[in-house]
């Protein structure tokens, strides 16, 4: 069974992390001269230092006075939490821009500050001693930004179908993706270094009953902040939200009453604040009070009856539902168009030419290696003039069946042009090419295709290279051509056979 983290490298790109959160993160972990270093690191970025100070001198942190310096700051604010700023300022820049238009970036960053504020104040009033919870609920969704920037048509239809399928995002992703968004931000946060206390608590925040008892308690309040953004910020009941925060202060921490009202203000009042430090629109965020006069005086305008309102909600879920379903279809469609070739079911040549690209680059990206297959049918002009073109077709449908059955999921078989064929074998050398080759070459030997009465058979000739890392030879070009030279090799040598190429380097 493959790893997570092996299948969330094949299916997704992890951004390498920012050159200075590195540096950043090496001085705090220095505890002899981290002061110091984390002052001089900051303040080699101007921008970064002048946000830094604008939020330690703002009402969030209530400083009697002013702080002109990241040295005063450090010394005011401590190293952790001017830290978990800079990183919180660092990570939300390095993403902007990373999307492609359909994920919202912007609602995203409203809902993770409102929940990192929520978490930070609720950390404050129960004495909870974890220096690293803002940065931990600011990024705790951030492996949705991740999914959605490598693979938005992917992205777009978790974020479809689970309208249709009524599930919660994270099972939704895990049907399309094989992980979901919490193991991909563990990974990349992992992977970028950040503390275990940020990384291990993101990994379970939709699952709190599987986290580690060391880590159950800031699960939960990761669990509650996300309700505080849905409540300022989400399109469900405010009533279904509201009940669950207070609900889960209550049965926590055991704030409840009015102690839990002031906390929901407070969290509406001082995510405003850290907005301005973020450059976002506050938008529609108001106090609770404010959203409850508002609540009542809305039902108190309904004219219509509870019978008819229902019958509305439920017109307006169905049409919802059935929007969603047209869309994820039209776009499923879209793809086949664009992708497919209509006779064989195989990719075409265009997605065959992006995906060779694409598995070039990660061969170099990640140290390893791939094969290349290009084969064509014998005589197939032969099979043309004797049976006629709708039997011509006919075996080139058969063909494209059994090259379907031989792939793995992480191949891609495509029909190059005409009667030729490719395979891309993504972490396959030529002796592991070799052999599946072989072994399509003799299955296509054994086939036979009956049509009104008549047996066709038919052979290939198939032609082998691979490439590396290491290969001195990177062009995509020069791949093809090798191929279709050990190709022509087995065309020469009396078809039906397999033929190998090396790259230089290879």
């Amino acid at each position: 069974m493959i790893a997570v983290d092996t299948l969330i490298a094949k299916k997704i790109r992890l951004p390498s992390p920012p050159t200075i959160a590195i540096r950043i993160l090496d001085a705090v972990r220095r505890d002899d001269r981290s002061f110091s270093e984390l002052a001089g690191v900051i303040k080699s970025d101007p921008a970064l230092t002048a946000r830094i100070l604008k939020v330690a001198n703002s009402p969030f942190y209530r400083v009697l006075s002013g702080v002109g310096s990241i040295e005063k700051a450090l010394s005011v604010l401590g190293t952790n939490a001017i830290k978990n700023i800079a990183l919180s300022f660092i990570i939300a820049g390095s993403l902007q821009g990373t999307t492609d238009g359909r994920f919202d970036l912007d609602h995203f960053w409203k809902r993770s500050v409102t929940a990192a504020v929520a978490a930070d104040l609720i950390a404050r009033l129960t004495d909870l001693d974890n220096d690293d919870l803002f940065v931990t609920a600011l990024l705790q969704d951030i492996g949705t930004v991740i999914m959605a920037s490598s693979c938005p048509d992917d992205y777009l239809r978790v974020l479809n179908e689970r309208v249709v399928a009524c599930l919660p995002l994270e099972e939704m992703e895990r049907a399309v993706f094989g992980f979901d968004h919490q193991q991909a931000g563990a990974e990349l946060l992992s992977m970028w270094k950040l503390p275990e206390s940020v990384h291990t608590p993101i990994r379970y925040h939709h699952a709190s009953d599987v986290a580690s008892h060391e880590y159950r308690l800031v699960v939960t309040v990761l669990d509650i902040s996300q309700r505080f953004a849905a409540l300022f910020l989400g399109s469900r009941s405010m009533e279904t939200e509201l009940n669950a925060i207070k609900s889960g202060l209550a049965s926590t921490f055991g704030i409840k009453g009015s102690a839990a009202d002031t906390l929901i203000d407070n969290v509406a009042e001082r995510t405003i604040e850290v907005f301005a430090a973020f450059d976002l629109e506050p938008g529609n965020i108001r106090p609770l009070s404010q959203m409850m006069q508002e609540a009542n005086e809305e039902l108190s305008n309904l004219n219509s009856s509870y019978e008819l309102l229902v019958v509305e909600l439920k017109q307006a879920k169905e049409k919802a539902e059935k929007l969603a379903q047209e869309l994820g279809e039209a776009n499923e469609k879209l793809m086949e168009l664009a992708f497919r070739d209509g006779l064989t079911g195989l990719y075409n040549h265009r997605y065959f030419q992006e995906a060779l690209d694409r598995e070039m680059a990660r061969a170099d990206r990640y140290g390893r290696g791939l094969s290349l297959l290009l084969f064509d049918i014998d005589h197939f002009k032969r099979i043309n003039d004797t049976y006629g073109h709708m039997r011509g077709d006919l075996v080139l449908n058969e063909l494209g069946r059994v090259i379907a059955d031989f792939v793995r999921v992480s191949d891609v078989a495509a029909r190059y042009g005409g009667e030729e064929f490719a395979v891309v074998l993504p972490e396959t050398d030529l002796a592991g090419a070799k052999t599946l080759a072989e072994r399509l070459r003799s299955s296509v030997e054994q086939l036979v295709i009956t049509a009104d009465g008549e047996k066709i058979t038919f052979t290939v000739s198939i032609g082998i290279t691979s490439y590396h890392a290491r290969s001195r030879v990177k062009e995509k070009a020069r791949l093809i051509d090798m191929a279709d030279k050990a190709l022509y090799i087995s065309k020469q040598s009396g078809r039906n056979r397999v033929s190998v190429m090396s790259l230089p380097g290879c």
